[in-house]
This record gives structure tokens, C-alpha cells and sequence, in this order.
């Protein structure tokens, strides 16, 4: 059996997945053609920047993109020329959570995948190894084969692979260079076989062996699910124990650093917060939910769910804590929320916790002032407009501003809430904040990242999420 050289990629969808994966593959292949199309115009424009405004942030990917754009790495609209010349075709296009119609707010919107899909059947003359890219229910690439082979022109064989991609946003080149593993799923077929070694072969070029996982089709689709929805699972069980903390006066800090010693736990994804965000945990879990509820699995579905719907609860209970801490009443009240992305060293807000406090505090008629360092103003609008349909943007921004630095944000506030954990917000003239607000000046720490004694010293009441009052020694037994 002969075998299959990569020589030139397509990879259609220049967002999170695409744009950062395949710039790290022209990167590490340089004898190798790598082009990302969109028919976002407005998308390619930015990757294309002579200034290096880049769509998306991510620590260090400015580097690679200086490095290889215009050598072998390129961005185009051009997704039929791609697709021709190509022998290997990512398809990294978004699959949100459908909002109507069978299985909304659960299952997966594939839609995006099937019109990639069926252009690639349309568009290609010569065989292809294409490979899923994009979270998917299990058993997707069994859809998209059957697309393929119906539509596929005379002499024109289709490969079909699953590499999910394991990404953590904010890090995601540093994961890209260094990958714990890379997963590969095909048919275990001889041309399944021999697509999977082609897509090795190009990982190959810089990660070892060992840490490129072969597996079938379908375990690879839902690894990637089972992967997140454990990772949110920690989250949310961490953030359940939280709330026993805060009700009995233990500290989380101390109960995860005890428990995560634990060499069968270890301390990974054992940091309370308000609640975790991004585009892929909440996703993947309802996504996990509704292929259990439709394989006949109840009370499967029933668990993961309970996932969600902690970290929903999560939010929640943050939100009355700001509002019983403020007598009750945040009404006509300035509350300065700093951080909007879902976490720091990204400027993703796609399910960002940030969101629901701030409709919470719309919802009590607080004012409120965001500040966040990476996340455009257009995309903070859009995102507040989404979750408030009752409200129009003329509306929110009665009760909405959005400040360009911290300290702005924090201007007369009453309250100052901690939503992301940026680094620059510990390092914050803390003096100075508390010098221009309200007295009494609360902070409300949701990310864990600030010094509470320190702020306390200064005159603050903080309340750090997971950490209740310290028990009087008069009152201890």
C-alpha cells in the first residue's frame, strides 16, 4: 500500500480552532502550503493586517503569524481554489448549540459542517483526506461521508478522519507546540489506515511519537466531548464544595490545595470561580446530554446535566451574595465589573460568566461599568443585546458603560467585582481605588486572584467567593 504525502493544506474556518492550529502546522511544516479560508471578508482582512491586528488574542500567535505568512502559511476567501489544489482539508467551522427546532439547547448546530462538506463534494476534482476539525456528536463523520460519496464527482475518494483539537484558550499555542497528546480517529479500513498515517506524518514533524494517539472514528468524536464535560465536572464539583465554604467558614483555597495533593486527583481545574465560560465546556456537556437522552439513557443525560446546571447555579448565588452584601439592594447602585472575556488571556467571551452578572445586576437596575483589556466594545454591545432581548441597546446603555481602564471602571463605584482574572486587576493601585469609590467600598473577588488582607488593611470589605467568616475565637468549642 502506497503511501500518502501531504504537501498542501485547506483549512475552512479561520476562528479559534483554525487560524491558531494550522498557523503552528506552516510553522513547524515548512515544506509545507497551509491555507485558511472564511468567507468572512472582514476575518481574512485582519489575519491579513500589515499591522498584525490579528481577529482573535492568543499569547504568542502574533509570532508564529509574522514567521510564516506569506511563505507558506496564507488567509483567503478563495475556499473553492483552496479545496482544489489542497490534499488534506481541515474543517474547523463553528458549531453552536441549536436555539429552535429538535434538540434545542442541547444538541449540536452542524449545519456549518454540511455546507462545508457538501462544497467540498461540489468543489473537488481529485481525492481528499478530509478531516473533522470541529466538536461534533459521535458518529458525524459517518454524515459526512455519506455527503461525500453521494455528491463526489467520477474517480474522487473521500478519507474521513476525526482530530478533535484540546486546546485551552489563552495558552493554546504554548498546547499547540507542546501538546499532552494529539488524537486521530479513522475507519480501520487499509485507506482509513493509510489517511490516518498521511495526517501523522504532518504532526510528526514536531511531536514525539508517543503523544500521537491513533484510535477509530468514532472513540475519537467522543473523546473530545468526554474530555470536557470531566474537566467542567471538576469545575463545578470544586464550586458545589464552595458553597459549603463559604456556609461554614472553611476556605476553598486550603480544601482543593488538601484534596488535590491526592496524587489520584492532582490539583488541575480544582480553582473555584463564578463559574466557568468559553466555548466548548457548556457546549459539549448539552451536547453529551442530548446524545445520552437519545441513545435511551436517561439517567446519563440526567448527570451530566447536573453539571451545567451547577455552574448556572454558581452565578446565581454570586449574585445574591453582591446584593445581600449591599443591604439587600443594588438599585441605582455603581458596580464596576472588571474582566468580560471568560478568562484572562483571551478575548473570548462566549458563555463568559461576565455575561449573566451583568444581566443579573441589569435585571436588580444596578449602573454598572465594564472594563476589560482585550475584549473589543462592539462584542461586549452584541453580547449584552443577546442575553436581554427584552432590552434594546439604547436600553442597556442606560444602565451600561464601558470604561478604558480599571481605575475608570472603579470611579465612584460601590462595588468593584472581580469576573476575570486577569493579571494586571491584583496588580491595581488598590489605594487608589478605594481612594475614588464609595464608602463602604466592597470587592467581590470571583476568580480568587486578589490579596483579601491586604485589601481589607486598606478598608475594603471583600468577600472572595468560597471563603465564608472566620469564626470568632469566643464563639469556637
Amino acid at each position: 500500500m502506497s503511501s500518502l504525502k501531504v504537501s498542501k493544506i485547506c483549512c475552512i474556518g479561520a476562528g479559534y480552532v483554525g487560524g491558531p492550529t494550522c498557523s503552528v502546522i506552516a510553522l513547524k511544516c515548512p515544506h509545507i502550503k497551509v491555507t485558511i479560508v472564511d468567507l468572512n471578508q472582514a476575518r481574512i482582512d485582519a489575519w491579513n493586517s500589515s499591522d498584525y491586528n490579528l481577529p482573535i488574542y492568543e499569547p504568542g500567535l502574533e509570532r508564529v503569524v509574522r514567521e510564516t505568512r506569506g511563505r507558506n502559511l496564507f488567509f483567503s476567501t478563495d475556499v473553492d481554489g483552496a479545496i482544489q489544489e489542497a490534499d488534506l482539508i481541515f474543517v474547523s467551522v463553528n458549531t453552536p448549540t441549536k436555539k429552535s427546532g429538535i434538540g434545542a439547547g442541547y444538541a449540536a448546530d452542524l449545519n456549518y459542517v454540511e455546507k462545508a462538506t457538501r462544497r467540498i463534494a461540489r468543489t473537488a476534482t481529485t481525492s481528499k483526506i478530509v478531516v473533522e476539525k470541529s466538536t461534533v456528536p459521535c458518529r458525524t463523520a459517518e454524515s459526512m461521508r455519506t455527503i461525500l460519496e453521494a455528491n463526489s464527482k467520477p474517480n474522487t475518494h473521500f478519507s474521513i478522519l476525526s482530530n478533535p483539537e484540546f486546546l485551552a484558550e489563552g495558552t493554546a499555542v504554548a498546547d499547540l507546540l507542546n501538546p499532552d497528546r494529539v488524537l486521530i480517529g479513522s475507519l480501520q479500513s487499509p485507506l482509513g489506515k493509510q489517511a490516518c498515517e498521511a495526517l501523522c506524518e504532518v504532526y510528526a514533524n514536531w511531536v514525539p511519537r508517543e503523544r500521537i494517539l491513533t484510535v477509530g472514528l468514532w472513540s475519537s468524536e467522543l473523546s473530545k466531548l468526554a474530555a470536557n464535560a470531566m474537566l467542567a465536572q471538576r469545575i463545578s464539583s470544586i464550586n458545589a464544595l464552595s458553597a459549603i465554604c463559604e456556609a461554614t467558614g472553611a476556605n476553598i483555597d486550603e480544601v482543593a490545595h488538601a484534596v488535590g495533593k491526592d496524587s489520584r486527583i492532582g490539583p488541575q481545574f480544582l480553582r473555584a470561580s463564578v463559574g466557568f465560560g468559553g466555548s466548548c465546556f457548556q457546549k459539549d456537556i448539552l451536547n453529551l446530554v442530548y446524545l445520552s437522552e437519545s441513545l435511551h439513557l436517561p439517567e446519563v443525560g440526567a448527570y451530566w446535566r447536573q453539571v451545567v446546571e451547577m455552574n448556572e447555579y454558581q452565578k446565581r448565588r454570586f449574585t445574591r451574595r453582591v446584593v445581600d452584601a449591599l443591604f439587600k439592594t443594588i438599585t441605582g447602585k455603581r458596580i464596576a465589573i472588571l474582566g468580560f472575556a471568560f478568562k484572562a488571556d483571551t478575548g473570548d467571551t462566549r458563555e463568559s460568566a461576565a455575561i449573566t452578572l451583568v444581566k443579573h445586576f441589569m435585571e436588580e437596575r444596578a449602573l454598572i461599568t465594564i472594563y476589560d483589556p482585550q475584549v473589543e466594545h462592539e462584542q461586549i454591545w452584541m453580547d449584552l443585546t443577546e442575553v436581554s432581548p427584552m432590552y434594546s441597546l439604547h436600553q442597556i446603555k442606560k444602565q451600561v458603560s464601558i470604561a478604558t481602564s480599571a481605575l475608570d471602571a472603579c470611579m465612584d463605584a460601590e462595588a468593584v467585582v472581580i469576573a476575570t482574572e486577569w493579571k494586571e486587576f491584583a496588580l491595581l493601585d488598590w489605594e487608589s481605588v478605594y481612594e475614588n469609590m464609595s464608602k463602604p467600598a466592597f470587592v467581590f473577588d470571583g476568580r480568587l486572584l486578589l490579596d483579601q488582607a491586604k485589601l481589607t488593611q486598606i478598608g475594603f470589605k471583600v468577600s472572595t467567593i468560597g471563603r465564608g467568616a472566620e469564626i470568632p475565637e469566643g464563639l469556637m468549642i
